[in-house]
């Protein structure tokens, strides 16, 4: 009966750990821009349209620039199950194909945020996402009226 207890135990905190890790990877985004021909507002389909690469220009003319954190990390796997719906292995080889049939560009990539920021303030028609509490001095895009996804 013991061992069954310590069994039961054990069980629940793998569970919690498990609950936990989840928990962790699920960051609040922001999209960000430069302002040179982005929108103010999106929707969320729309969104997932740019950063798929599938819209090359903005209004103005200025060529679309996708921006991103790596896929292995806490925003990176944010990113790819709240925007792209996929794992990050999934998002890579998607870009992959896209560059490979000559459809569209990749994203760049980046391993933290104050480069990605960096990045989208010195390129005119960037785009990216980043963690809520990371926004800086850069364009706010609200997504379906919200500064956050």
């Amino acid at each position: 009966m013991k061992t069954f207890i310590i069994k039961i135990a054990y069980i629940h905190i793998l569970i919690f750990a498990a609950c936990l890790s989840v928990k962790a990877q699920d960051v609040p985004l922001t999209v960000i821009s430069n302002g040179k021909g982005t929108p103010a507002d999106l929707t969320l389909a729309e969104l997932k349209s740019i950063l798929k690469g599938e819209k090359l220009r903005w209004k103005d003319g200025t060529k679309v620039v996708v921006a991103l954190m790596k896929t292995n990390t806490p925003v990176g796997i944010s990113t790819c199950r709240k925007v792209y719906n996929m794992s990050g292995n999934d998002l890579n080889k998607l870009f992959l194909a896209l560059v490979f049939q000559g459809k569209g560009e990749a994203p760049t990539f980046f391993n933290s945020i104050n480069e990605l920021q960096t990045f989208i303030s010195q390129t005119p028609g960037a785009i990216g996402v980043i963690e809520s509490t990371a926004t800086n001095t850069e364009k706010v895009i609200h997504i379906d009226g919200k500064k956050s996804i």
